[in-house]
């Protein structure tokens, strides 16, 4: 998937946030420790560090969610995190978005802590991001 279209993909589907632009994805994809899963109506994209691999973005065109694309993708990022030795994934998820939070814990993500603040927004309060991981063998 090519940077433009991971972005315009994200934008149909984040419309709780400020999506990244075709630059961002770029820029993370020429990184050697970027690990991208995807198919045509979904991606998940993240990075791997030593034994550690943190999801950056997961995204499903929302004329195709509940498909099962987004578990597909997730279920591959995974995989592919093992198959490069590592063994705990984690993300930041914003509190309040509660479809992703129960997305995550049904595949296995527990909340681990919390950044106060970390999710700012124009009009309105910030909001908190939890942090999610699991282990992964």
């Amino acid at each position: 998937m090519t940077p433009e279209a991971l972005a315009a993909l994200q934008a149909r589907a984040y419309t709780h946030m400020e999506p990244w632009n075709a630059r961002d994805f770029a820029e993370l994809l020429a990184r050697p420790t970027t690990l991208l899963c995807a198919v045509p109506q979904a991606f998940c994209l993240g990075q791997v560090v030593v034994d550690e691999a943190e999801i950056l973005a997961l995204a499903a065109d929302p004329a195709h969610q509940r498909q099962g694309h987004a578990s597909a993708v997730l279920t591959q990022f995974l995989h592919a995190a093992v198959r490069l030795g590592v063994t705990r994934v984690f993300l930041d998820v914003a509190e309040t978005n509660a479809p992703a939070r129960g997305f995550y814990a049904a595949h296995g993500f527990a909340v681990t802590g919390r950044r106060r603040g970390y999710y700012r927004q124009d009009a309105g309060p910030a909001t908190d991001a939890l942090l999610m991981s699991r282990a992964v063998t």
